[in-house]
């Protein structure tokens, strides 16, 4: 394959596709993490919740009456496994940033690694791209699909040069167990390796000759799926997977256009819509210059790899085994591809790729500081907020409401699954654990809290919203079995009325949230039923 740097007929790298340049913007990337000391991401407290349990609950047995926890061989485990030996290095809170952190670095690299193996060199075009480390998914807390996917991108650049290099008998040996343990870390994550590797096989065997005559597409599919069953061992892991009695979850909602369109629009979702809405526009103005532009052109192995991903985006539904935002979690990745596969064409000037990496590296800081600004909002308002956890005692039974509108605000709170950081912090029970089993390793078995066990019951809004199974502030506050739990702990909550809570006593309260304590028969103040 003839590369970039062949054709432009130079041997000089530029400032951006230097070894040097490639390592600082990875650690560049990981700038909005360093201050916060919990990545506001929205699911990461639950499943923080959720990896304490994992390390105590051998040693602390009252967590046995509130969750069933049980090691198994599912595809969703990245982090799981990573906790087990740096949490006792590094406390289970800075273990489970350091790893965070992680995963916008291996992203980055990741994406300028396989730009680099297929062009030869890292065209200018390629860090319009890097922005898409910090891509909704990744906002949204989804840490063992994104681990899974950044590891997709480096094992994917492997899989090529080792390829280009003809090392096709020791890329297979390397694969079959690379390819299990990127299973293990999510399932999402291999199948996109599978994708990535059939389509640049079938370019490869397309372009071979042999007898100076060229393979037809037909024998190239063929021979780019045999290449790529080194892959394939984890098919025999699904299927022991999905088929245990335990599992549970519903594949379902199929071709919703609506949500796809809106996600396309949400890849770069953070705080400031305009902003991020402007930021993919410009990302999508950028491929169709690719289209118009004579001095650029599309790779056909990357191409290829954005066109699969595309119709893998649209056959795809919203829900797979129960988990939810399965389209979404593949529309950054669908761009990306597409973004790196752009090249100036032969003949094209240095100076005038320089003005373009200049435009990308800039795209990238402004981006990187939004983010760190943002971070630094989310970070004031989980401080706030977790004020309270000092005054809950260990092993206490603790429902918490976090207020939300029905509404999709473009600036999540974040604060949905805070509460499951008493779990983290005090070894309390915290009713917004995800109880799905055969999805994640624990479920949620505390029978006495009826309807107020897990996700989403912590959710509370002002009013019933047509399609969630939300309940309005004033019916939670209603009917949660008062036996069942020793505090109550509203987050940013509704309007209420103040008649709900007469039997609760306020520990601690500030200007958005409340902890009230439960009150016994014995001790309720007269008057309360």
């Amino acid at each position: 394959m003839t590369t970039q740097g062949d054709r432009t007929g130079g041997d000089q790298l530029r400032w951006w596709q230097t070894r040097t340049f490639v390592i600082a913007v990875a650690l560049a990337s990981i700038i909005p993490l360093l201050w916060p000391q919990i990545p506001p991401l929205v699911d990461l407290p639950g499943h923080m919740g959720r990896y304490r349990v994992q390390l105590a609950i051998d040693d602390n047995p009252w967590l046995s009456q509130w969750y069933d926890f049980r090691w198994s061989l599912i595809g969703n485990l990245g982090v799981d496994l990573l906790i087990e030996p740096l949490a006792p290095i590094f406390g289970l809170e800075l273990a489970v940033k350091l790893i965070v952190m992680a995963i916008p670095a291996l992203t980055v690299s990741g994406l300028l690694w396989i730009a680099r193996e297929v062009h030869g060199r890292i065209p200018a075009t390629a860090l319009f791209a890097l922005p898409l480390a910090y891509s909704y998914p990744f906002q949204f807390g989804f840490v063992n699909f994104a681990l899974a996917m950044a590891l997709a991108l480096n094992m994917f650049a492997l899989w090529l040069r080792l390829g280009r290099l003809n090392r096709l008998r020791l890329r297979a040996a390397v694969f079959v167990p690379l390819s299990c343990l990127l299973w293990l870390c999510h399932t999402f994550g291999w199948g996109v390796l599978g994708i990535l590797a059939f389509s640049a096989e079938l370019i490869r065997q397309h372009d071979i000759r042999r007898n100076g005559a060229q393979h037809g597409w037909v024998n190239a599919f063929v021979r780019a799926g045999l290449n790529c069953l080194p892959l394939a061992l984890p098919m025999v892991m699904m299927v022991l997977w999905r088929s245990g009695d335990h599992v549970t979850g519903k594949t379902q909602d199929w071709f919703d256009w609506r949500w796809k369109m809106n996600w396309i629009t949400m890849i770069l979702r953070d705080r400031w819509m305009p902003f991020d809405i402007a930021s993919v526009t410009l990302l999508f103005v950028i491929l169709l210059r690719g289209v118009r532009d004579q001095r650029i052109e599309y790779s056909r192995n990357l191409g290829l790899s954005a066109a699969f991903l595309l119709v893998v985006y649209i056959l795809l539904p919203r829900i797979v085994f129960g988990s939810a935002y399965a389209d979404m979690r593949l529309a950054p990745f669908m761009l990306a591809f597409a973004l790196i596969a752009l090249r100036p064409r032969p003949g094209v000037s240095l100076r005038g790729a320089s003005v373009i990496a200049a435009i990308g590296f800039s795209f990238f800081a402004a981006r990187l500081t939004a983010t760190t600004v943002s971070y630094l909002i989310y970070d004031r308002a989980y401080t706030q907020a977790l004020a309270a956890i000092d005054r809950v005692p260990e092993r206490a039974r603790v429902v918490s409401f976090v207020g939300r509108r029905c509404r999709d605000d473009w600036a999540y709170t974040r604060l949905e699954h805070v509460p499951a950081l008493l779990l983290e912090r005090r070894m309390a029970f915290t009713n917004d654990q995800w109880s799905m089993a055969g999805a994640q390793l624990m479920t949620t078995r505390y029978h006495d809290a009826g309807g107020f066990a897990h996700d989403p019951s912590e959710i509370v809004t002002d009013r019933p919203c047509r399609g969630q199974w939300w309940r309005p502030i004033s019916k939670a506050l209603g009917q949660f079995p008062r036996a069942a739990f020793d505090y109550v702990w509203l987050i940013t909550p509704p309007a209420y009325d103040p008649a709900l809570v007469r039997d609760l006593t306020p520990v601690w309260r500030d200007e958005t949230s409340t902890l009230f304590r439960v009150n016994r028969l014995e001790d309720r103040p007269a008057g309360t039923e």
